[in-house]
């Protein structure tokens, strides 16, 4: 379609928001705008199009501004005023339209023609060795701060779901960093500072031994929650990063402020095994406004 319209004057971009379904395609959530770049310099080698991106704010200004739909599309006039809107992107209803609004373009270009060289996603060391856990089904993201170490990306990433009675820690590798859990290091683990008010069994853990050298399976714990608190939880984990290409294998020590308020731009869990494919409000709790942490 931007080949027919672009000679037209119609401009095309895409826009890079939060995720809607972190663990698509194995790409979880960045922590930063140099990360979030680093999404979009990955689309574009994926995809292969020519199509400028526009990549939104860590705040999610633009995501909000447009209706917080994860797929959604619109023409925007000469003067900045929207006259379409849709909630899902629907090529052929878009070209209806641009045919209407700027005219027709006869013969279409096809995908075909444009002889376009897609890439898969990054291929990662061995998955599918550690279970995942089965979790509850009203879990809600909750927000975090990730605590930046001067010159030590997050290679292993942070999620934190709750239901109320269960705490859900979830530590994922990050593909853009190329690295893998080496079992013959000592295994992840995680210790919790806890406000008064709270409890959390076991607010300490280690991830299991793994019989193989190496995976990228995350490393994930379900916890027992009671008690009330409108205080933070303070996270800290220790692991080994090593990178695929073995240059570094390295311990890093990390640590995250978690609030008891929802994620509003968390997303919803859906990987390819089809684990957290239930559609839940990216704005909320599915079944409520339960608050989190909470009995």
């Amino acid at each position: 379609m931007a080949q027919d319209y672009t000679p037209k004057g119609v401009q095309f971009f895409y826009i890079y928001k939060a995720l809607a379904h972190p663990e698509n395609n194995g790409y979880i959530t960045p922590f930063n705008l140099k990360e979030r770049l680093m999404h979009v310099a990955e689309a574009k080698r994926t995809l292969g199009s020519q199509i400028p991106w526009i990549c939104d704010t860590m705040d999610n200004d633009l995501k909000h501004a447009l209706g917080d739909r994860p797929n959604s599309e619109y023409i925007i006039d000469p003067a900045g005023k929207v006259i379409v809107s849709r909630q899902w992107s629907r090529p052929d209803e878009l070209r209806s339209d641009l045919a209407r609004l700027v005219g027709e373009v006869d013969p279409p270009t096809q995908v075909a023609d444009l002889k376009m060289k897609k890439l898969p996603p990054i291929t990662k060391p061995k998955t599918g060795v550690v279970k995942r856990l089965e979790l509850p089904a009203n879990m809600s993201p909750l927000t975090i701060e990730p605590i930046e170490t001067p010159g030590t990306p997050h290679y292993a990433k942070l999620r934190v779901e709750s239901s109320g009675e269960k705490l859900y820690l979830g530590f994922f590798l990050d593909p853009l960093y190329k690295v893998h859990w080496n079992n013959k290091a000592p295994q992840l683990e995680y210790s919790i500072e806890v406000p008064d008010g709270l409890t959390l069994t076991p607010s300490q853990g280690k991830a299991p031994k793994v019989s193989v050298d190496a995976d990228t399976d995350p490393r994930e714990f379900l916890l027992d929650a009671s008690g009330h608190t409108d205080g933070t939880l303070k996270v800290t984990v220790k692991y080994f990063a090593c990178d695929d290409a073995e240059t570094f294998c390295k311990p890093v020590t990390q640590q995250y402020i978690v609030s008891q308020e929802r994620d509003p731009d968390g997303g919803s869990r859906r990987s390819s095994s089809g684990r957290g494919s239930r559609r839940q409000n990216q704005r909320g709790n599915p079944q409520g406004d339960r608050p989190p942490m909470r009995s």
